[in-house]
């Protein structure tokens, strides 16, 4: 049966449009990618709502719309992932909207999912008492960006993740000596290889994962999770949620499911907002976390500056640590660094097709609290 003719038994069978694509591939004796697309497109035809740029021309309110268009911005939603949009009015004459991307499930849904799941099963723990501010207090800032959980290559997931561990452990035991007042933790940066179902990066490009969707993310978290359970025992940890251009709507559920689950745990923090920069500071040090595919580089100073303009004020040494690029790369641009941080992903067949090769390398920056960065340790990755 081609995808047309599956199309058109699925508008006439809407119900099968609630099933997986494993049951309609077995009901109508296709491939479970002939369902997925079949799926996608009867969704498609059936949408009931109109497009979105046509929402300026309807006769809703006009401050709805200009609310709608300010939700879309404050959760990064574009308008060519909304798959439907509600208008409707209370009792009391308030208007209201939902909003359903192409996930199927609204933000809201999606978080109070992921909420009320690590609800659960966040365990209670109390505080350790941080290292005494001193002279030699540092904050040890781990940094493994652009694991792409869940690529094709010649690693399976296990050995990813033993290395992932691995490596932690070993910047850990490097440090011994170090008077650490608290541990920070950046996350994402294209933490997950794809966007999940649909295989590609956020803006389309096809992806080959090892492993299906559900068992990529609950695989990450449970690394990210493991992970942090070791730092914990050593100081309090701050976690950093940066979004990449591999898996920018993931790594946001990501990011509250890993709040969620330490919502109890006070050495633990998440900082999983919305923005697309993030910031630390840690007295002398300011710190912009950010992926690094959006930005110029020689911009980021300025940015620094104008989001940030009191902490920018306070800290005479700045810098910003991103990831992308998998290799080390630094410039200075007005007395700030921009440092890309290396990766310790193994290649998949395209970037080895390519001629694309660097050090699978993972570093931790010692921050001094009074001093500055005062250098970084290294462990290499075979």
């Amino acid at each position: 049966m081609t995808i047309k003719k599956l199309v058109e038994e699925l508008k006439v069978r809407p119900g099968y449009l609630k099933s997986s694509p494993t049951r309609v591939a077995s009901r109508f004796k296709v491939s479970v990618d002939v369902a997925i697309r079949a799926i996608r497109e009867a969704k498609q035809l059936g949408k009931t709502v109109d497009s979105l740029p046509d929402l300026a021309n309807s006769n809703s309110n006009y401050n709805v719309i200009t609310e709608f268009e300010q939700y879309l911005i404050k959760n990064q939603i574009s308008k060519e992932d909304v798959s439907s949009v509600k208008f409707w009015q209370t009792m009391g004459g308030e208007q209201r909207f939902s909003v359903v991307t192409k996930s199927g499930l609204s933000i809201e849904e999606v978080k109070k999912e992921i909420e009320e799941f690590a609800a659960n099963y966040s365990p209670k723990v109390f505080k350790q008492t941080p290292p005494p501010n001193s002279k030699d207090a540092v904050a040890y800032e781990i940094s493994l960006p652009d694991i792409h959980y869940g690529k094709l290559t010649d690693l399976s997931i296990e050995g990813m993740e033993v290395q992932f561990l691995d490596t932690i452990q070993s910047l850990m035991n490097k440090a011994k000596g170090l008077n650490i007042q608290k541990i920070i933790l950046p996350i994402g940066n294209d933490g997950l290889n794809s966007e999940g179902l649909r295989m590609t990066t956020t803006k389309g490009t096809p992806q080959h994962d090892a492993i299906g969707w559900r068992e990529t993310f609950r695989g990450y978290c449970e690394l990210v999770i493991r992970g942090i359970d070791y730092l914990k025992k050593f100081a309090p940890v701050d976690v950093i949620v940066v979004s990449g251009n591999h898996d920018f709507e993931r790594m946001f559920y990501a990011g509250d499911f890993i709040k969620g689950w330490y919502r109890n745990d006070k050495n633990v923090t998440v900082n999983n907002s919305s923005a697309s920069r993030k910031y630390i500071e840690f007295g002398v040090n300011m710190i912009m976390y950010t992926h690094g595919d959006k930005e110029k580089a020689s911009e980021m100073p300025l940015i620094m500056a104008t989001e940030k303009p009191e902490m920018f004020a306070r800290c005479p040494v700045r810098e910003v640590h991103c990831g992308h690029l998998h290799k080390e790369m630094v410039n200075e641009y007005r007395g700030v660094k921009v440092r890309f941080i290396p990766s310790i992903c193994a290649n998949d067949d395209w970037h080895k097709t390519m001629g694309y090769e660097s050090l699978r390398v993972a570093q931790g920056y010692i921050w001094s609290y009074e001093n500055g960065l005062e250098g970084y340790l290294q462990s290499n990755v075979k």
